[in-house]
């Protein structure tokens, strides 16, 4: 069985007009449905993360701001959300939701959260609508309750996964690697334990080399448990990624990927990360393809 975890209240009443296409993930939701990839005996629904579990990441102040709704305009600002009760709400189950698909991955070997991958929240500021690092919170829970020992965050986003790696820079139980867009957002990017910038415009051949090659080099590692940022904006459709991937090098960028792990039995927490496509029903279906994959590779063990 492959556990697939969502709630309601991932999609946040921001406005439809809003840039950020928060929809997505309860379309995604019945699109799993629809395609029987996600049915009442995989469907997992998150219980709120816990403050014990938020605060070992995120500074305590900050989170009060969110709790009272008190961000300052510039805060608000960086987040790219307003600050409404759906958004806090919205933010607290997503990142829970991240924590059970850790905890499921750890009987299943593999397990997906239908939102998460917000890697811009930094330890006392959200930003690039991110509000808490849900992957940051599941690996120090994990770490914290001696569940693992060594994990790799591999963060596929077409974007840099700063606030991750400012979070665990000076921690040696985490590996954050990101393969991103060199010119694209953040302005500032944060050191990492590895970064692979990528130019302008790259196509599918030249990415999965790069993707292979770093698989090769993590698998060198002792690791122990994996967190996978699928993010799709890497989309040559998307409206702010920058290369020119095409569906089908997504497809087999997440059969390279989760099949490595698998095959090494090694746990591994699917998130989805970004994705702005121009499409709405392709970037639906591009996050989809993470869980289809997963689903797969349970079932024919490869």
């Amino acid at each position: 069985m492959f556990p697939i975890i969502n709630h309601p209240d991932y999609v946040a009443q921001i406005g439809d007009d809003h840039r950020f296409p928060i929809k997505k993930f309860g379309e995604l939701f019945e699109l799993l449905k629809k395609d029987q990839i996600l049915n009442e005996s995989n469907l997992y629904i998150p219980e709120p993360v816990s403050y014990e579990d938020l605060l070992r990441v995120h500074d305590a102040d900050y989170v009060r701001k969110i709790d009272e709704l008190s961000l300052s305009k510039e805060e608000e600002k960086a987040l790219g959300f307003p600050m409404v009760p759906s958004v806090k709400r919205r933010s607290y189950v997503a990142t829970g939701g991240t924590l059970l698909s850790a905890k499921l991955a750890l009987t299943h070997r593999l397990a997906c959260n239908t939102a998460g991958g917000s890697h811009h929240a930094f330890a006392n500021m959200g930003s690039g609508y991110c509000v808490f690092n849900d992957v940051a919170v599941a690996a120090k829970h994990l770490i914290h309750h001696s569940k693992v020992k060594n994990i790799l965050i591999f963060d596929l986003d077409v974007h840099q996964g700063d606030g991750t790696a400012k979070i665990f820079e000076q921690d040696d139980n985490v590996y954050t690697l990101s393969i991103h867009s060199k010119r694209n957002y953040p302005p500032i990017k944060q050191k990492g334990s590895k970064d692979i910038e990528l130019e302008d415009g790259m196509r599918d051949e030249e990415y999965l080399e790069i993707v292979a090659k770093n698989l090769q080099f993590v698998n060198e590692m002792d690791i122990d448990f994996v967190f996978y940022v699928a993010g799709v904006d890497v989309h040559e459709d998307d409206r702010i990624g920058k290369l020119k991937i095409t569906a089908e090098g997504i497809k087999k960028r997440e059969q390279m990927v989760i099949a490595n792990f698998f095959k090494k039995n090694i746990p591994l927490c699917g998130v989805l990360g970004g994705g702005y496509n121009k499409s709405f029903d392709q970037l639906v279906y591009l996050h989809s393809i993470l869980h289809r994959t997963c689903n797969k590779i349970l079932k024919n063990g490869n």
